[in-house]
């Protein structure tokens, strides 16, 4: 079965004449407003005021910026100028440098890693406490486990066999 797929989605229909939805209301919104300034205003000052709103209405309607419309583009520099930046600065870490310790075989630590970060290193690869800095390891019995007994409980299969199970409550 073969189903024709649209080729065209990014362009916009042509409503009112050859103008878009948005193009025709950019230019009725900036028309509309010099009628009434006509009202309003001395001829000389309805002329510059007029043209101005021609030329952002059109402007408007018409210009495309990397194939945005120039309201996205406005829209965008006004978010910018506006609203609030957030600036990171990081200073750039000293290289981690290890070197070899003949001895043991394995490596020693050089002043070029902070101290937190040796400590980490010994606790990622140690099986010992660090001394003074945390406890033996021993686990953990909490109350819930020394109270708790093994329950079992019968059941019964829904083909109808019986069943003794362990009951868990994950309480």
């Amino acid at each position: 079965m073969n189903f024709q797929v649209p080729q065209f989605i990014e362009t916009e229909d042509r409503i009112i004449g050859p103008l878009t939805l948005k193009q025709f209301l950019y230019v009725a919104t900036a028309g509309g407003i010099s009628f009434f300034l006509f009202f309003f205003l001395q001829l000389w000052l309805w002329i510059l005021i007029t043209f101005v709103l021609a030329v952002i209405s059109l402007s408007f309607a018409f210009i495309k910026v990397n194939g945005r419309p120039l309201s996205i583009i406005v829209f965008a520099a006004f978010n910018f100028y506006w609203k609030p930046r957030f600036y990171l600065w990081r200073r750039e870490a000293a290289p981690k440098i290890a070197e070899p310790k003949l001895k043991t075989g394995g490596f020693k630590i050089t002043q070029a890693k902070s101290l937190l970060d040796n400590l980490w290193d010994q606790l990622k690869t140690s099986k010992q406490p660090v001394p003074k800095r945390e406890k033996a390891f021993a686990p953990a019995i909490t109350d819930r486990e020394k109270s708790s007994k093994e329950r079992f409980e019968m059941m019964r299969k829904i083909t109808g066999e019986r069943e003794i199970a362990k009951r868990v409550d994950y309480r």
